[in-house]
């Protein structure tokens, strides 16, 4: 039994810490909301209110990381101030301030939710080895934490980059259903479901592989315009209407070193 601290008990750390929990786990698991305590605590998670903010980390971050070996860190940067100019490093300044928690703790192993979107649109197969070049503020911030994490000599750190995030009650194509003028038809989905973001986590967990960089997107890449209608039409909605007179991104991320390194098998029944 391992005992492990989640941070973040959103969308995906929730069913992981359940998950997890299944597996003969003992979790940690933090959110912002008072509310949601009882709902971790039902779930058979010890739970934590924990606020990670630019300038401080609320108390309860010792207790949080209390006999924890691991700590996995799913929170998104959630840039979205109105001054352009104070989303600059919000969200690395967050993680700063919660690093010398981690040190002091005994923490020795650090799994940092990241995405593709440190990659560049730039025509091109992806891979672990390709030089990330972020373009959007979240995409900046997120490789300068990678960096940080990686460069602590504290612990050692596997950073995992999620493509779009998609489940059952979560699906892009029901925000694009219906929409005109959609850019980049031509362009390759990079898509990774729920149920395989939690199987990745678990074969990095099991198989204690740390001090690793992984791409997490299944290996199909239709258009946007193939896949996004094959879906609406499938669930019944709205088909989408795409414009071809921007399409130039040709993006794709490869998850082969985590289905040769990890030995994972995407479930691709559920995309």
């Amino acid at each position: 039994m391992k005992q492990i601290s989640i941070l973040g008990c959103g969308w995906l750390g929730l069913p992981l810490a359940k998950t997890l929990i299944t597996k003969g786990n003992s979790i940690n698991g933090s959110t912002t909301s008072e509310n949601k305590l009882s709902i971790l605590k039902d779930a058979g998670i010890n739970p934590f209110l924990v606020e990670i903010e630019e300038k401080e980390v609320s108390q309860n971050i010792d207790s949080f990381l209390a006999k924890s070996e691991i700590l996995i860190i799913d929170i998104p940067p959630k840039l979205r101030a109105v001054d352009p100019n104070s989303e600059k490093k919000a969200f690395v300044d967050k993680i700063k301030n919660l690093i010398p928690f981690i040190e002091k703790s005994t923490v020795e192993k650090v799994l940092f939710v990241s995405s593709t979107s440190v990659y560049s649109d730039d025509n091109g197969f992806i891979a672990e080895e390709t030089i990330p070049n972020p373009e959007t503020e979240s995409g900046k911030q997120l490789f300068l934490v990678e960096k940080l994490l990686q460069q602590n000599q504290n612990f050692e750190t596997t950073i995992l980059r999620f493509g779009g995030l998609i489940g059952e009650d979560r699906h892009p194509v029901k925000f694009l259903a219906g929409k005109e003028n959609l850019e980049n038809p031509d362009a390759p989905v990079n898509l990774i479901h729920q149920k395989d973001c939690i199987g990745i986590i678990e074969e990095i967990l099991n198989q204690s592989k740390w001090n690793e960089v992984f791409n997490a997107v299944a290996p199909f890449h239709l258009s946007r315009k193939d896949y996004y209608t094959q879906k609406a039409t499938k669930m019944n909605l709205p088909l989408p209407n795409f414009s071809s007179e921007k399409s130039n991104i040709k993006k794709v991320i490869s998850s082969e070193k985590i289905e040769t390194v990890l030995d994972y098998k995407f479930r691709l029944g559920d995309y």
